[in-house]
């Protein structure tokens, strides 16, 4: 029996207040990524470090329902310009705790203790998951291989994010 694939819709939030969408190393390693699984980027868009833009553009992205995950790359930082915690995890219906966790952990197999300084983080918003990881490109391909990929494979056992994501809207 083969497995299928449910292809999901994805968005991807780029937040800096130094890159363009032509410079977003990190950005587009995730739209590549995320392509080569089977999925489809539905959306794409890159905002400063400022609450209220990274806010106003994830609420239009939960809103809808074609949009079944969010991934951001930037702003989890400890610089004052370092806020996507902040502003997006008010948006959380559920926290996805072990997220956090588990990707500080992979981390500092690779980088050492500068991993506490990772504030990634994950959570459920109207029926769409949402993870947040740092801008740098070796962290997002942390995230998106050894976590988020196989959260969202339907043919993940013993469990995975996709029945949260593709069945109806409340």
């Amino acid at each position: 029996m083969s497995e299928t694939i449910t292809s999901l819709n994805i968005a991807v939030l780029t937040v800096s207040d130094t890159r363009t969408v032509d410079s977003d190393k990190s950005g587009q390693y995730l739209v590549e990524a995320l392509e080569s699984a089977g999925h489809r980027l539905i959306d794409r868009a890159l905002v400063k470090d400022d609450i209220y833009k990274q806010r106003a553009v994830v609420s239009d992205w939960i809103a809808r329902d074609d949009v079944h995950a969010v991934i951001t790359t930037g702003g989890t930082g400890f610089t004052s310009r370092d806020d996507t915690p902040e502003a997006l995890r008010v948006l959380f219906d559920k926290d996805v705790d072990g997220f956090g966790e588990l990707f500080r952990q992979i981390s500092y197999e690779e980088i050492g203790t500068s991993t506490i300084q990772s504030r990634a983080l994950a959570g459920f918003a109207n029926r769409t998951v949402i993870f947040c990881l740092p801008g740098s490109t070796g962290a997002c391909k942390t995230g998106w291989t050894k976590l988020i990929k196989s959260q969202l494979d339907a043919n993940y056992k013993p469990c995975n994010f996709v029945g949260h994501l593709t069945g109806a809207r409340s």
